[in-house]
């Protein structure tokens, strides 16, 4: 008896030491569902449209905000979150881009260019997770859906936009439904709806205001369905976005035609993050064109890309890099007589600029209630789903120590 005692206290100290404190014997085997909606921005919790979302949010943590990573774009943010890498390591650098060594595109909304695995680096969580024995379940995430180190969630779906958030939702609480044998411990939930209409209409519409509402119905179909099953209390539920939205603006558009000779250059994206490649003899002209001051761009080699945005090493980056300024555009005369269409609301901007801030909001057995805590990186959240998991986390770019005050039966965080 004294003997177990002594093991016990020693196994406290060195999780003390490791600055990671024990799991409690009454969380030790609850699941977690980490959700997205895409777009969230951090202040549309404000706007009353979301009453479930802001009461999980009192009754748990909420981060005044989460810092996307740059490019603050969908495939690259997301990504991060289940890799704790920055989009620089894992190699999602873009929505759309191309890779040198093996001369293949991958364009985000074609399921056939991203399901090959060689674009995937790093080991996102589900991998890790059934590696050690906890079984997964995706309900779309990008890179869910792909055979990464040869592994794939115990259960997955394709992603498909028709299929309505209940739906969504529904099928989360089947997962969860399943014997004890065969049931996922970490679940992702993936809603596409509040940026879609963002895009569309803009960031200030009626459009984003319903889709918020519905969004928060869904939400409130989950819970219900928790305490229905008498397991909301036993869940952690982890709420996040991978960026905000900015309304845009036809004057702030800037043509890369009216500066460089597209002759020149290959483009690898229009929109709010270009690449441009200039072609054999070509380079000096086009960095002089390009690094001039612009009234609403601003380009760089990408290898003068500023350090804290983490990005510019990777080879699939092009070797120059322009970047919008807030509400503006990067297109051409030609890119917007073949369709090229303008939108109201646009993301990929410096991820800090305020109207890229993210959502952060976590409630459950593991967390603190009623605490709102600084923003931190979206890098942290990788480590801190990983500590709930109790798996062992992959080589990441995250710091456990940010997020560690989230949790409870640690030294409190002061509210701001």
């Amino acid at each position: 008896m004294r003997r177990t005692v002594l093991l016990a206290l020693l196994c406290f100290v060195l999780g003390a030491c490791s600055g990671i404190a024990p799991r409690r014997a009454d969380s030790a085997h609850a699941p977690l569902i980490l959700v997205s909606i895409d777009g969230f921005r951090a202040d549309y919790l404000a706007r009353g449209r979301t009453p479930t979302l802001a009461a999980l949010a009192a009754d748990g943590v909420r981060a005044e905000a989460l810092k996307p990573s740059f490019p603050t774009l969908t495939f690259p943010n997301h990504y991060t979150l289940v890799t704790g890498l920055y989009p620089d390591h894992h190699g999602i650098v873009n929505n759309r881009m191309s890779d040198p060594a093996f001369g293949h595109a991958f364009v985000y909304k074609e399921q056939a260019t991203i399901e090959d695995p060689r674009w995937w680096g790093g080991e996102p969580l589900w991998v890790t997770a059934e590696k050690q024995g906890v079984r997964s379940a995706t309900m779309f995430w990008p890179g869910s859906s792909v055979a990464i180190a040869g592994v794939r969630p115990s259960f997955w779906e394709p992603f498909d936009r028709t299929v309505e958030p209940d739906a969504r939702v529904d099928q989360v609480l089947a997962w969860l439904d399943l014997p004890v044998p065969r049931r996922p411990r970490f679940l992702t939930l993936y809603f596409d709806q509040v940026d879609h209409e963002g895009h569309q209409h803009g960031p200030d519409s009626a459009e984003v205001d319903a889709a918020l509402a519905r969004i928060d119905a869904a939400l409130a179909r989950l819970v219900d369905g928790l305490h229905r099953r008498g397991r909301f209390d036993a869940t952690d539920i982890v709420i996040v976005s991978d960026h905000g939205q900015a309304a845009t603006s036809p004057e702030l558009r800037t043509y890369l035609d009216d500066i460089v000779p597209l002759a020149d250059v290959d483009v690898a994206n229009y929109g709010i993050l270009a690449g441009i490649e200039p072609h054999a003899g070509k380079a000096a002209a086009i960095e002089h064109a390009l690094l001039q001051p612009h009234a609403h761009m601003q380009c760089w080699r990408k290898g003068d890309v500023p350090a804290r945005l983490h990005y510019g090493t990777h080879p699939r980056i092009p070797s120059l890099l322009c970047l919008a300024g807030h509400g503006g555009n990067i297109t051409s005369h030609g890119y917007d007589d073949k369709g090229g269409r303008y939108s109201p609301g646009e993301h990929g901007y410096d991820n800090d600029d305020p109207a890229m801030r993210a959502l952060f909001v976590a409630r459950g057995p593991d967390f603190r209630r009623g605490v709102v805590v600084p923003e931190f990186d979206n890098v942290d959240v990788y480590p801190l789903l990983a500590r709930l998991l109790g798996v062992a986390p992959q080589p990441n770019d995250g710091d456990f120590a940010a997020v560690a005050g989230l949790l409870r039966d640690r030294t409190p965080v002061a509210a701001p």
